[in-house]
C-alpha cells in the first residue's frame, strides 16, 4: 500500500472516530450501545458451575467403569467402603 493510500485510510479512520464522538456528546443522539447478555446473579453462575462440575464426574466415572469392565453396584460398594473408612466424605 503506498503512502497516499495509507493517508487515505487514516483519515477515514479518524472521521468515523470523530463522528462517534460527536454522536456520543450530543444529548439528543439516539445511539443504540450493545451491552451484552445481561448478568445472572452469582448463586445462579455457581449453581451452573457445579452442576457441570457433577455432568463432568459422572461422565469421567461412566468412561472408567466402562474401561474397567466394572459394574455400578462394584462401584457402589467401594464408595461406601471408603466412606466407612473415612476416606471420602
Amino acid at each position: 500500500m503506498d503512502e497516499r493510500e495509507k493517508l487515505r485510510k487514516f483519515r477515514e479512520l479518524d472521521d468515523a472516530f470523530a463522528e462517534a464522538l460527536r454522536e456520543l456528546e450530543d444529548p439528543d443522539s439516539q445511539l443504540e450501545i450493545p451491552t451484552g447478555p445481561p448478568v445472572r446473579p452469582l448463586e445462579e453462575q455457581e449453581e451452573d458451575d457445579e452442576a457441570a462440575r457433577q455432568r463432568r464426574f459422572e461422565e469421567r466415572l461412566r468412561a472408567l467403569m466402562t474401561e474397567y469392565h466394572q459394574p455400578a453396584d462394584s462401584v457402589q460398594h467401594l464408595l461406601e467402603t471408603l466412606r466407612e473408612m473415612g476416606r471420602i466424605a
